[in-house]
């Protein structure tokens, strides 16, 4: 049998299933796809321990394995959607989403899922995904009333059965004069006389998008459109207090508004809310023998912890990340063994986020009460990054190679800047121990990824010179909880997944 005599690192592959429990994979695991640029510390780490008794010879006796330090690590491009699934991981939470159904069926004017779609209202727009037919894929908006087995949207359909898509609650359309700009009270907000806007599903923390691409479905003036965060939300009222400009009172007659809202991962404050997930992950690393091409060997991480992520943000590139686990266990299996079972889909293709016009909001500004757009502390920044850690450690025991289980620690959440030096309102921020807060909006083909931090304590603010060079301001931030803010932001970092964003917004 021709025997290779080596693997090139370009057949290397990586997957990851969620376990049913630390350890153990369900009797069907799914093995997401991963495109990884590089690793780090993958795989088993095994410490031994020589016999070194006193002897005459002064030698050593063969040393016994005593350790194995399970870790995975790899560093990839940011897409869309490839890591949307990990990052519940790393934030030990579930997606809240808005009424997410999957649809196998298709009318002329419907989708038709099994039950569900009367979760929709008129006026609702949604997002569908993942169909065969690229027709039934993108932005509609509900009709008349839905039911249960079907939700009648604007536009035409390709009929067909035995798809798999999905479509998710992404908006509302406003009837005409029904979505108002009030400035009268502490903070703006967008009024409504007829729509009980607590049917939308949100929550304090996340962003709301107003407006949409055409000129009436917009407000007159433009500063009232954009990315808003929600501070309080009531049946006719949402309140925001950080908004992309100073908006004024805005007049709907005439038009019919458009807002757009995604799904939105936080790390939650309640117990009943945190959930730890586990994962395996699975290299392949090629065909040891050209006369078995299906036999490919590879090694699994077993029992992984999402521990330390990092998505770093340079000038002129592409937006990365950096995801590291903490496991249980390293595992190698031959060709002859095969692969675990499973499914294996194939990868989603998405374009990655670049650093240069995907990036069309980056803010960082002092918490002023009342003010939801205060001046921004710099104008430009050449780096940022933003890591995750949750202080992940295997718990060892005499009788266990590896690890019984992973504890895990305070959920810290920090970052760095390296800032274009302006004025000296950042150094002074530092100094003073300001109250401030982060935002980050990355907007690519009519979809998007936000970062909120509530509450940020800056660090460093020493101005870096050099000749014939800008000053540079570096900034080390550590965030808290935003309950100090608010009672309802009692998270430290959220993320906003929006599936469907206008044109405008990019």
């Amino acid at each position: 049998m021709p025997k290779v005599s080596k693997i090139d690192s370009n057949v290397v592959g990586l997957r990851i299933a969620e376990e049913e429990s630390i350890g153990v994979l369900p009797v069907t695991p799914i093995w997401n796809p991963q495109e990884p640029n590089s690793f780090s510390d993958f795989g088993g780490e095994i410490s031994t321990k020589a016999r070194n008794p006193i002897n005459p010879s002064r030698q050593r006796k063969k040393g016994v394995v005593v350790g194995l330090e399970a870790t995975g690590g790899y560093a990839s491009d940011l897409t869309q959607s490839n890591i949307q699934n990990e990052m519940q991981g790393f934030m030990f939470s579930d997606f809240r989403k808005k009424s997410e159904l999957a649809v196998a069926t298709t009318d002329a004017d419907s989708f038709q899922p099994a039950s569900g779609g009367d979760a929709y209202s008129s006026g609702d727009i949604l997002a569908a995904k993942g169909f065969t037919d690229s027709a039934n894929n993108g932005r509609f908006v509900v009709g008349g009333t839905p039911i249960s087995t079907n939700v009648d949207v604007t536009g035409s359909l390709v009929v067909s059965s035995g798809e798999s898509g999905t479509i998710s609650k992404v908006g509302f359309v406003f009837e005409d004069g029904d979505a108002d700009i009030d400035v009268s009270g502490t903070l703006p907000a967008l009024v409504s006389v007829s729509k009980d806007m607590t049917d939308f599903g949100l929550v304090v923390g996340e962003y709301l998008y107003l407006g949409g691409d055409s000129g009436g479905s917009r407000y007159s003036s433009d500063l009232n459109n954009g990315f808003c965060r929600v501070r309080s939300i009531a049946a006719n009222k949402i309140e925001f207090d950080k908004t992309e400009n100073v908006m004024i009172a805005g007049d709907s007659t005439g038009l019919n508004i458009e807002i757009y809202f995604g799904r939105v991962l936080k790390n939650e404050s309640s117990p009943s809310l945190i959930k730890r997930r586990t994962y395996q992950l699975e290299m392949t690393l090629g065909v040891p023998d050209t006369d078995q091409p299906a036999q490919t060997q590879s090694q699994y991480v077993v029992g992984a912890v999402p521990n330390e992520l990092t998505i770093n943000i340079p000038q002129e590139d592409i937006v990365t990340v950096d995801l590291g686990f903490v496991g249980l266990d390293a595992e190698q299996r031959s060709g002859a063994d095969g692969l675990k079972t499973g499914t294996r889909p194939n990868i989603v293709e998405s374009d990655a986020f670049n650093t240069s016009s995907d990036i069309t909001r980056t803010k960082i500004s002092k918490i002023i009460d009342g003010n939801s757009a205060p001046e921004p502390l710099y104008a430009f920044a050449e780096d940022i990054s933003i890591n995750i850690n949750n202080g992940a450690t295997q718990n060892k025991a005499v009788a266990v190679l590896g690890g019984f289980d992973v504890s895990v620690g305070t959920f810290e959440v920090g970052g760095d800047i390296t800032a274009y030096f302006a004025d000296i309102e950042a150094t002074k921020a530092v100094r003073d121990n300001a109250d401030v807060t982060l935002e980050i909006h990355m907007v690519k083909n009519n979809s998007g990824i936000s970062i909120d931090i509530p509450l940020i304590t800056l660090g460093d603010g020493k101005p870096t010179i050099e000749q014939d060079q800008s000053i540079k301001l570096p900034l080390n931030s550590e965030a808290a909880s935003g309950a100090k803010i608010d009672a309802n932001l009692d998270h430290t970092l959220l993320f906003v997944f929006w599936d469907y964003l206008p044109t405008a917004a990019g």
